[in-house]
């Protein structure tokens, strides 16, 4: 069963944050709010925890996986960016959105897209997720808790997850995960807009959350 911890959605506390990476550090699995949607994630640099996000998403491992960093200055870390992306991303940043960029060989294997060696990268508009990247000093994995259904389960209504409260959420998640943040909010089910920064013109990849925002940048 997973440890529940009760953060405050602004202002996390940071024993908390601390048991949490501790928790990180060793391997966990965690449910956890985003500015988006609520998110399954690890830690980028673990790699049976990074097999057991693919294992709860049922995720082959030639679909690559979105991590958050906590600034623009740490996604160069891991991705290169060229100067049209980096205005954009500059003006975006931190916000709903994900960016889909040529990896560095920091980023692991497992997480990319296999064949064009790209990695989606969020910073995310959220305290608990930069609390919590600013406290493991590594990206953490991002990928939204919309897991498919058992083979005994009903799929329409496994598909009711939208109409899911934060409590329904965490008793479906439980049994799945080590560790689950909750922040007294209920879940939002707003996806990020996702855009391809691989090339000098960008490509809106799906329209989400701040799609406004970035028409006028394309």
């Amino acid at each position: 069963m997973a440890k529940i911890f009760t953060l405050h959605p602004d202002n996390p506390q940071n024993r908390r944050i601390e048991d949490i990476i501790v928790a990180l550090k060793s391997g966990a699995v965690m449910l956890y709010p985003t500015d988006t949607v609520y998110a399954i994630g690890c830690d980028l640099n673990h790699k049976s925890a990074i097999g057991r996000v693919r294992q709860i998403k049922q995720l082959a491992n030639d679909k690559p996986l979105t991590f958050l960093c906590p600034s623009l200055s740490n996604v160069a870390t891991y991705a290169f960016v060229n100067n049209a992306a980096y205005r954009i991303m500059k003006h975006l940043i931190p916000g709903t959105y994900t960016f889909l960029l040529p990896a560095t060989k920091l980023v692991p294997k497992l997480v990319q897209n296999p064949k064009r060696k790209t990695t989606g990268i969020r910073v995310p508009d959220n305290a608990v997720c930069l609390s919590l990247l600013e406290a493991l000093g590594n990206p953490i994995i991002s990928t939204s808790a919309h897991i498919p259904p058992p083979s005994d389960a009903d799929y329409d209504e496994w598909l009711e997850l939208e109409t899911l409260s934060r409590v329904e959420l965490f008793d479906r998640m439980e049994s799945l995960v080590d560790v689950i943040i909750d922040t007294g909010k209920e879940p939002s089910y707003q996806v990020s807009t996702i855009l391809d920064l691989t090339e000098e013109q960008p490509t809106v990849i799906r329209q989400g959350l701040g799609w406004e925002e970035v028409e006028g940048w394309i």
